[in-house]
């Protein structure tokens, strides 16, 4: 950074570097600035490198940090870049790559002194570094407030430059300045509800392109540009003597490469070194931030609002009343990206944001006829959930559980035969419904909760989705049926496991009065979940018996897990209907003979099923589920985006010291 320098290891040495942390003042107008921005710097590849230029830039600015409250150079340099973002629509037009390239360098270093700073300072001292004016002649310091013109600047430069191989990096790097200003959130515990970006950014001359700026991001998104290769960076040489003022003009990949940059601590399996889309990647970290600030005490989030009420480009209706921030994006695209997506966290965390918050993109979702194509990957997250961390987890199960509020969903995932599924390992899956296949994973999820992590919130949400899904059960799987019992069937063993050792317990406590509250804790989260699995089994025997021969067949060979809860006064009345099935399949397949054959126990059954009188099975209420954010959702979504920023946020490094938001083990 800085003329010809080409090693982190100059940087402390540069003289242009320290001519601009120095104590002199140096003039806006004066040659200086066009050769401390036009710089070629081998910039880092892996997170150790990235970790190495942080660690170079600390003392660099933490020296400027001493003197500029008298040299104004740090003001200066965010009013260099300023003046060039003014042209940089009609640069664009002309392919004046130079002055592109030069306002991009100038906006990195802001970047790299901005991340220091904020850790250094509280952001009413960090306003005021904006605030010092330059004391030395040709001064164009003038009353504006430099910080919400810089912060403004990025946004009107991120949705008014057109996204091209030239103006790329440029515009990662506005994305990525933003998420930095908005870092102070890492270095406390408590959420921040208000400041001065915050202000700036919620309220201030940015609020009127809140719509844009939120379009852009999702079609930085949408579009999943890769990185440009370096060639289309480089420029011919000027003549002697010409702007780059006898620097290295031949300008190699350089700065333009920045955003290769690894994100430390990043999860393993996840290559943030070699990003082939850090504009995408940036773009949807910058959204989830936005969207999840906290509302203002009089006024809402409004790129909250932009992202709940946005609609369709082919919607032509009129809105019943004028929503603000509302816009119209691509659909179909927004679809596809997302099923493309999913094994990002953020994508993830995404896709949940728009089914929960937007109505018209939930609608659009729920009508799609090749709903396989954003079902599975949210199935194979699940599947793979040793891998994953568990918030990951959370999210792709909470939006299987929003999906499953819909009847039409659960009925058409039964209609989508799937083939092959090549990374569900446990058995060969040749030929499988989508619906019999979420079942499976859905109940493998709750047993490896059950034998792993204990945690009811998982397995209360997994059986809230199956729940939703009870009554349009379809052609179930052998399988899938297998796995409803066994997981009844596991239910069953640990609930006596229980039992026996609650009486145990008492037996040796035999003269003691104390209770045995874990136990009965234990004892009762159980019979909560069998109660469940109960109710769910018996609205598929009430609303498609007839339709899930394989269930029966299932129940009628465990059929003894069932006879211990007959008389237990929790599931007396759900038993009933268990037992009024069971007791009819049994006895017509007596009357059919013995050594029956399995397909002759499936013709029994099938044809049984025909018979069995409705009005036998006593009804229930209908098992739905709706998802609802519990209250100050905020505690939960704040920390888990800043941890994806922390982690995916591409040429970022942070210092896991001094952290707050996160325990650095969360995962």
């Amino acid at each position: 950074m800085g003329a010809n320098t080409s090693q982190v290891s100059d940087l402390s040495d540069n003289p242009s570097l320290k001519a601009l942390v120095g104590t002199e003042s140096i003039s806006e107008n004066d040659p200086f600035w066009n050769q401390l921005i036009s710089f070629t710097f081998i910039s880092p590849t892996s997170s150790g490198d990235s970790k190495l230029l942080e660690e170079a830039v600390i003392p660099l600015a933490k020296i400027l940090i001493e003197n500029n409250p008298r040299t104004g150079n740090f003001g200066a340099l965010v009013r260099i870049f300023l003046g060039r973002t003014k042209e940089l629509k009609i640069s664009t037009e002309c392919q004046d790559q130079l002055f592109i390239w030069q306002a991009h360098n100038a906006l990195f270093m802001i970047r790299c002194l901005l991340k220091v700073f904020i850790r250094e300072m509280s952001e009413a001292e960090l306003h005021q570094q904006f605030s010092y004016q330059e004391r030395a002649p040709g001064s164009c310091g003038g009353s504006e407030d430099l910080l919400e013109e810089l912060l403004s600047n990025l946004v009107h430069l991120i949705v008014e430059v057109p996204l091209l191989d030239i103006t790329y990096s440029i515009l990662f790097e506005a994305v990525t300045v933003l998420l930095v200003f908005f870092s102070y959130q890492l270095f406390h515990k408590d959420i921040l509800r208000d400041g001065i970006i915050y202000q700036h950014i919620m309220k201030g001359r940015c609020m009127c392109l809140t719509s844009r700026l939120v379009k852009t991001l999702l079609y930085n998104f949408i579009r999943q540009e890769k990185c440009p290769p370096p060639s289309t960076h480089i420029f011919e040489p000027k003549a002697e003597g010409g702007l780059l003022y006898g620097l290295a003009s031949g300008v190699a990949s350089g700065l333009w490469s920045v955003f290769t940059l690894g994100g430390a601590g990043s999860r393993a399996g996840i290559d943030q070194e070699h990003d082939p889309l850090p504009l995408s990647n940036q773009s949807l970290l910058l959204l989830l931030v936005l969207a999840n600030l906290t509302d203002g005490p009089e006024w809402p989030n409004p790129y909250r609002q932009a992202i709940t009420c946005f609609r369709n480009t082919q919607d032509t209706s009129s809105l019943p009343v004028e929503q603000p921030h509302t816009f119209q994006i691509n659909f179909n695209s927004l679809y596809t990206a997302l099923c493309e997506q999913q094994r990002s966290d953020q994508a993830t965390l995404l896709l949940y944001t728009l089914l929960h918050q937007n109505t018209n993109m939930r609608t659009y979702v729920l009508s799609r006829t090749d709903m396989d194509n954003l079902v599975l990957p949210i199935l194979e997250i699940l599947y793979h959930v040793e891998e994953r961390n568990s918030h990951h987890v959370y999210m792709a199960l909470i939006i299987l559980l929003i999906l499953t509020e819909d009847d039409a969903f659960n009925r058409s995932i039964h209609e989508v035969i799937l083939k092959n599924v090549t990374w569900y390992t446990e058995r060969s899956l040749t030929e499988i419904s989508l619906g019999s296949l979420l079942i499976l994973v859905v109940i493998r999820t709750i047993q490896f909760n059950m034998t792993r992590t204990r945690d009811k919130y998982l397995h209360t949400n997994c059986l809230a989705a199956l729940a939703n899904m009870s009554a349009q059960f379809r052609c179930l799987h052998q399988y899938a049926a297998q796995r409803i019992i066994s997981l009844f069937a596991l239910l069953s063993k640990k609930h006596n496991k229980v039992l026996e050792q609650a009486t145990q317990s008492l037996r040796g406590r035999q003269g003691e009065s104390a209770a045995l509250p874990d136990y009965a804790q234990d004892l009762s989260v159980i019979e909560e979940v069998i109660r469940m699995m109960l109710e769910i089994i018996n609205s598929c025997l009430c609303n498609s018996l007839h339709h899930n021969p394989n269930l029966v067949y299932a129940l009628l060979y465990k059929r003894e897990l069932f006879e211990q809860f007959r008389t237990h006064p929790s599931f007396q009345d759900i038993m009933q209907n268990l037992d009024t099935v069971i007791g009819f399949f049994s006895q017509r397949l007596e009357q059919a003979g013995s050594d029956l054959s399995v397909e002759r126990v499936q013709e029994v059954i099938m044809k049984g099923a025909q018979a069995l009188p409705k009005d036998r099975l006593k009804k229930f209420p209908e098992l739905k589920f709706k998802y609802v954010e519990e209250d100050q959702p905020e505690d939960f979504f704040i920390p888990y985006v800043w941890s994806l920023v922390f982690n995916s946020g591409v040429g970022l490094h942070w210092s896991p010291h001094g952290i707050e938001l996160f325990s650095m083990d969360s995962g």
